[in-house]
């Protein structure tokens, strides 16, 4: 239903862009630039020269706005261009040694990753929502502190009165919780789960 919704939306938006709707353009840049971003920083380590690449695809949505005709999805025009912006940047760039030795298997990887699928950072977090709503709200508490603002068991203890035993406790049950709820993402998640405490 979510995808069906998101779809609907980018059709209606890409419908009014081509007739330069102003506010439409703004609409796709408000809902997509933040996660460009962070997509091309997987790619290209320096936060000034993305924004510049991900800038310089937007204002390429607006100047080819009336002509512009997307096969696939917009979120996947997007994130092919950003992409292509980022190794097009490298390219000319001094970094490219660089780049190559430390990224080549991940431009490869890229090169034939499903950018229909891609889980966008604002999609991912709204799916972290939803799941946390469906927690009992002693694992709520405990993994938000925990997982989301970084506490550490014993900072967490202290601050809700109880012993860190309950507190690891609670922590494992929530965990257990959110690998059911977010099962379709539990590679991208998991290292934030194990890791994060």
């Amino acid at each position: 239903m979510k995808n069906t919704y998101n779809k609907e939306i980018e059709e209606h938006l890409l419908i009014e862009l081509n007739k330069g709707n102003e506010k439409a353009f703004a609409k796709i840049f408000n809902r997509y630039y933040k996660d460009m971003v962070l997509f091309g920083g997987n790619i290209i380590f320096d936060r000034n020269v993305v924004e510049d690449v991900v800038q310089s695809v937007f204002l390429n949505v607006w100047m080819k706005r009336f002509e512009l005709r997307i096969d696939t999805s917009l979120k996947s025009y997007l994130l092919k261009s950003v992409y292509n912006g980022c190794l097009l940047a490298i390219k000319n760039s001094k970094v490219t040694q660089r780049y190559q030795s430390e990224n080549s298997d991940y431009s490869n990887l890229m090169l034939d990753y499903d950018t229909e699928n891609y889980i966008l950072y604002s999609e991912l977090e709204e799916h972290i929502d939803s799941a946390l709503k469906k927690l009992p709200e002693n694992y709520r508490t405990v993994f938000s502190l925990g997982k989301i603002k970084g506490l550490k068991y014993s900072e967490i203890s202290e601050q809700l009165l109880i012993s860190e035993r309950t507190v690891e406790l609670w922590m494992s049950k929530a965990l257990g919780l959110m690998r059911i709820y977010l099962k379709e993402f539990l590679t991208i998640l998991l290292f934030f789960f194990v890791n994060k405490h």
